[in-house]
């Protein structure tokens, strides 16, 4: 817990919620506290709370524990709920299995089969179903209904209905057994059991939910991911000597090394030394930039070239790699989740039924049917809306739809990210790494008259392989063929020197030369305009050509930008570059609107803009400044080429490294959800059809067992069309 002025704040674990309105329901009561301000995050399953100092933080607890959730404070333990889920659908599918099997296969009902299957069915319904039945108690509080409401009724129902029936009906006899009687007719229903709807229904539904959580605890990941960027330690200078020590030791003062290859490790001021520095995984600028004494450099970027001796300015919380944490973290925060398809169906479905079942009792009772009988139809008005099919609708199609994309190459993370994709229109592409390759290439070669092309890339090639520079690597990548190099030597912040096959070869800026050729100089001056490097190329004194190097675009993105359109996409290119350099990448792959020069911070920011004007953006990312626009945007898309932070902070995780991908990726979630919603469509369309033979008392338990199992395995039929998805 941290203090701010007259504030406290502490971060409680809410359990409990099952869907996007549960957390609003905790941060309203919250709020409702005097000097309260409170975010709940559904997806982390957190709630971040700022408090007046001198109140008691289990007041908070209590408050939420009123509105029928749990809440804990951050120092004491907390059961980790995917585990706990695991443990509930292990026990329920080894008890479920035998109880399904005896009650629809008549040839394994031995005598008292039924009194064995109520000993395996009871620890199911007490135990495995715990957390539906806690859910609707929460839900009846507030007076609502969701899919947790609907299974605990029915299977709560089915299950009491059979105690009943076997201790005061007929249904306990030895030698009793449910046969398939195609026959309508009306029955008492004192000889029915319905174990396998309360285990059946209860198993299908955890299998649901363990998937689910196990891909939502991912959420906090990205955070995790994002501090263990930083340098783990680092030396700094004591008394004229190195010393090595945790990175967390550092303070604000201490001079450190950092040598070529090396992260910084926090940030900082260069005092000594020169070179250049990577940082387009925290910017997204494709080119290395250059440093020297008095500028200042940014924590986990790495230091590309030579020696730098740098004075630490900002450490710990207040660093820019923290403060992307709390971007990243505020993103998710405010992500609005989508609610459950199947609970907004749910919260109309359970109302009519419950109302239904008490019609269904009232007029039988008003017809003068006796109190048995009514009874009887009553329950099996709530015992046929159990959702057997609709327990599988969902999680067999993510199942089905989730492992199709993994062949692709394409990880999906939970079903509300599938409705996110529906609701797209817009789709923002990171530049650096997503539609460029993210690495320096020669892009091509201007020559002085009588030069020749090769000759100048030889010798060039062969100088710079000597240096650690990411543009000196373009060049020496690009050489046919590599000399020897003698006296290397290194001009700071202007280039490199040496001997090449008797030539004094030099390699760098425009400066290194007493003029340029005026080819070459339109050439330099053409070249940086496109935003490109424009490397000088000479020797014996006289400059021979202008290298121009850049990050190269990915053949693929050409294709995938002209898929985005297909599929109804506004793209739109956004970027920590510059204007000129953004605008030559847009054109090239056919993109019209460009945000250029932007900051991480801005990446979040024009993702927002986008949204306030009421567009659903999709966000396509690979490095850690992408991470929190990633987190923020309707859909993440994150390139699994890139950084952990901004696969943890996506939706969606393309495996490949191309853009084409992310277009198969929106086409195969729209399916699936096309899939999830003929699903719950027909799953409801049983239940529906059901309804009235229930009410009217015409309910052959056989037949109605077989045709829940009829709809489930056309759910699971209709969930296989995914596999043949390309």
């Amino acid at each position: 817990m941290t203090t701010a002025a007259d504030h406290d704040r502490l971060e409680l674990a809410i359990g409990g919620m099952t869907c996007a309105s549960c957390a609003m329901r905790v941060e309203k009561k919250l709020n409702k506290l005097e000097g309260v301000t409170a975010t709940v995050n559904y997806a982390t399953e957190k709630a971040k709370v700022t408090f007046p100092a001198g109140v008691d933080p289990r007041r908070l607890v209590e408050t939420v524990e009123a509105a029928g959730y749990s809440a804990v404070l951050p120092e004491e333990a907390e059961e980790d709920p995917v585990s706990s889920l695991r443990d509930r659908l292990v026990g329920s599918v080894i008890l479920a299995v035998p109880v399904i099997a005896l009650s629809m296969i008549p040839a394994l009902q031995f005598d008292y089969w039924q009194w064995v299957a109520f000993a395996l069915a009871t620890p199911v319904v007490a135990y495995a179903a715990l957390p539906f039945h806690q859910a609707a108690w929460a839900n009846l509080k507030h007076g609502a209904a969701t899919m947790d409401t609907l299974i605990s009724v029915g299977t709560l129902a089915a299950y009491l209905w059979s105690v009943y029936a076997l201790v005061f009906g007929t249904a306990g006899e030895i030698g009793m057994t449910d046969e398939f009687r195609f026959t309508v007719s009306r029955m008492g229903g004192d000889g029915n059991i319905y174990l396998e709807v309360a285990t059946g229904v209860t198993t299908f539904l955890l299998a649901g939910r363990y998937f689910e959580a196990r891909s939502k605890r991912r959420a906090g990941a990205a955070l995790r991911a994002l501090l263990e960027l930083g340098a783990k330690d680092v030396a700094v200078l004591r008394d004229g000597a190195e010393v090595r020590v945790p990175a967390a030791q550092l303070s604000v003062g201490d001079r450190f090394v950092v040598r070529p290859g090396e992260k910084i490790a926090t940030d900082g001021v260069v005092e000594e030394g020169s070179s250049a520095v990577d940082a387009s995984m925290l910017t997204g600028e494709s080119v290395p930039v250059e440093v020297a004494p008095g500028d200042a450099v940014t924590g986990a970027t790495v230091n590309a070239g030579g020696r730098l001796v740098v004075r630490a300015t900002r450490v710990g919380e207040n660093t820019q790699l923290a403060q992307m944490a709390r971007l990243v973290e505020e993103a998710q925060t405010g992500k609005a989740q989508v609610q459950r398809l199947a609970d907004r169906v749910a919260g109309v479905f359970v109302p009519v039924v419950l109302v239904l079942a008490l019609v269904t009792l009232v007029g039988w009772l008003v017809a003068g049917g006796a109190t048995a009988a009514a009874f009887t139809a009553a329950v099996a008005v709530l015992i046929i809306a159990c959702p057997c099919a609709l327990g599988l609708a969902t999680p067999t199609a993510l199942l089905v739809g989730t492992g199709r994309g993994a062949q692709l190459g394409i990880l999906i993370k939970g079903p509300e990210v599938l409705e996110s994709t529906r609701r797209i229109d817009t789709i923002v592409l990171d530049k650096t790494g997503t539609v460029t390759t993210g690495r320096m290439a020669l892009a091509d070669v201007h020559l002085a008259p009588g030069e020749d092309r090769a000759e100048v890339l030889r010798l060039a090639g062969s100088l710079e392989n000597a240096s650690e520079h990411p543009i000196a690597k373009a060049v020496a990548a690009a050489a046919p063929e590599l000399a020897e190099v003698h006296e290397f030597r290194n001009a700071e912040g202007l280039g490199v020197h040496g001997k090449v096959e008797g030539h004094e070869v030099s390699v760098g800026r425009a400066a290194l030369f007493e003029s340029l050729p005026d080819e070459l100089a339109e050439a330099k001056a053409a070249a940086e305009e496109l935003g490109q490097t424009a490397v000088v190329v000479g020797w014996d004194g006289k400059a021979r050509a202008v290298l121009t190097i850049a990050d190269t675009v990915k053949p693929t993105s050409k294709d995938a930008v002209e898929r985005f359109h297909a599929l109804g996409l506004h793209p739109v290119l956004l970027t920590g570059d510059n204007e000129a350099v953004a605008r030559t990448v847009a054109g090239q792959v056919g993109i019209t609107e460009v945000i250029a020069g932007v900051l991480p911070a801005g990446k979040v920011d024009a993702v927002k803009g986008l949204q306030e004007q009421g567009y659903r953006v999709a966000m396509v990312g690979d490095g850690v400044n992408d991470a929190a626009a990633l987190a923020q945007s309707d859909l993440g898309l994150a390139m699994g080429t890139g950084t952990d932070v901004a696969i943890e902070a996506g939706d969606l995780t393309l495996v490949r490294g191309d853009l084409r991908a992310a277009a198969d990726a929106i086409r195969l979630s729209r399916r699936t959800l096309r899939v999830i919603k003929g699903n719950l469509f027909w799953a409801f369309a049983y239940n529906v059809a059901a309804l009235p033979l229930a009410a009217f008392g015409l309910l052959n338990p056989m037949i109605a067992g077989a045709a829940m199992a009829l709809s489930s395995v056309f759910v699971v039929s209709n969930s296989l069309r995914l596999r043949t998805f390309h």
